[in-house]
């Protein structure tokens, strides 16, 4: 490798979420607790990474730091470029122009921002299941009403959209507005083509919008590619709003800073107007630096050895799990770097409850996130973008403490 994804950073005291919250109580989710006398804290809940980030991202940001001037500022040219490049020579995206593109203060901003252009209070919005718990938050607070598609597993124990559930739901409740998660997040599915072309006509057929996040695009695993719901058909070009963002693939949710793509300009001037209404979705400055400096050709590479990394972790960690925790099921993710265990079986077996078997974890430093909140009552979510020695640590932790005490 030669990029570093082996050291453990002390990110105790560094604006770390991940890890400075373990052990507190704060009001917008279930941290965990703090681990027991001689086990260290493995930051495995929060969805961002531990591993330092591309070179070329702090380069960037220092070198236009030096210059001691920071006011208004228009966005260069090269920030489009570099966005147009990146989906070409990732995704084999052509035809992207910058007039398509559009800054987000966030995923949730711009889902929020869209089910306010699309929708009236107290609508529905249909979703899948298992669900990112940022969506709900969305749909809380915007008064809107989620209506849940459930993804089922097949005799294989690989995620799948219900079509048929999907195109009842948006009938019978006069839906137009669908997000969809791809890669999916907590599931870690990355939809094949025809999976999405089922999709998309599905919604084109009920006159639906879809919100595209497609945050997580750049990881994926274990030779997957992830194709844009965008690039389905002309249709979905049209109808789709992509959301986009370099902060899952580089760890840079702290600076803020994601983009739309939207090609269809009925679209794309509702979003402005409703992004303009509150003032706040301007792009900040040394975030346009990071992106540049992230969607870069040092970027790339960067980015092609953290997928290896993190097919490594997750193939590790998927084995362990399917030999050693009986009762726990667990389908292998395709991309993203986080894993779904369901842990009813055991947990019964066990005479457990889901919170039980979580201060087990965090007992023994195995900081794993409550899955409930994601619509699935006995379910753990865990993420593996930590250094390779941690993620067999954490294994051999919770086979000795937790599953086969």
């Amino acid at each position: 490798m030669k990029y570093d994804f082996e050291t453990i950073w002390d990110r105790k005291g560094k604006d770390a979420s991940a890890v400075d919250i373990i052990g507190k109580d704060v009001t917008w989710t279930k941290a965990p607790k703090a681990p027991q006398d001689g086990f260290s804290a493995i930051p495995m809940w929060v969805a961002d990474m531990n591993f330092a980030t591309a070179p070329t991202i702090p380069q960037a940001i220092i070198q236009r730091a030096e210059h001691p001037l920071y006011g208004y500022f228009a966005t260069r040219k090269e920030y489009y470029d570099a966005i147009i490049d990146w989906h070409e020579s990732r995704n084999g995206v052509t035809g992207l122009t910058a007039d398509a593109i559009g800054y987000e203060n966030g995923v949730l901003g711009c889902v929020a921002c869209a089910v306010q252009a699309f929708t009236a209070p107290g609508e529905k919005v249909l979703i899948h299941s298992p669900t990112y718990i940022g969506f709900t938050h969305v749909f809380e607070d915007t008064g809107r009403v989620a209506e849940l598609s459930p993804l089922k597993r097949d005799e294989k124990g690989v995620w799948r959209m219900d079509y048929e559930d999907m195109d009842r739901r948006l009938k019978a409740n006069g839906i137009h507005l669908a997000i969809l998660c791809s890669p999916h997040n907590p599931c870690g599915r990355v939809w094949e083509r025809e999976e999405l072309e089922k999709a998309m006509e599905v919604f084109r057929e009920n006159d639906c919008i879809v919100v595209s996040d497609e945050i997580w695009s750049d990881i994926v695993l274990n030779g997957h590619r992830h194709i844009p719901t965008q690039s389905i058909s002309e249709d979905a070009r049209n109808r789709t709003i992509g959301i986009y963002a370099p902060s899952k693939t580089f760890n840079l949710a702290g600076l803020i800073g994601s983009y739309h793509i939207i090609y269809n300009r009925h679209l794309r001037d509702r979003m402005a107007h409703m992004t303009s209404t509150f003032h706040y979705n301007d792009l900040n400055l040394l975030s346009m630096y990071a992106l540049m400096g992230a969607y870069s050709e040092t970027g790339k590479e960067w980015t092609d050895e953290l997928c290896e990394v993190l097919s490594k972790n997750i193939n590790y960690a998927y084995d362990y799990i399917e030999k050693h925790f009986q009762g726990v099921s667990v389908a292998k993710p395709d991309g993203t770097y986080m894993m779904f265990l369901h842990c009813e079986e055991f947990c019964k077996k066990a005479g457990l409850t889901l919170d039980e078997l979580l201060e087990a974890g965090w007992k023994v430093g195995v900081a794993w996130q409550d899955g409930a909140a994601f619509h699935d009552e006995w379910a753990v979510r865990m993420n593996f973008a930590v250094p390779y020695s941690l993620v067999v640590e954490a294994m051999d932790r919770l086979d000795k403490y937790v599953f086969n005490k």
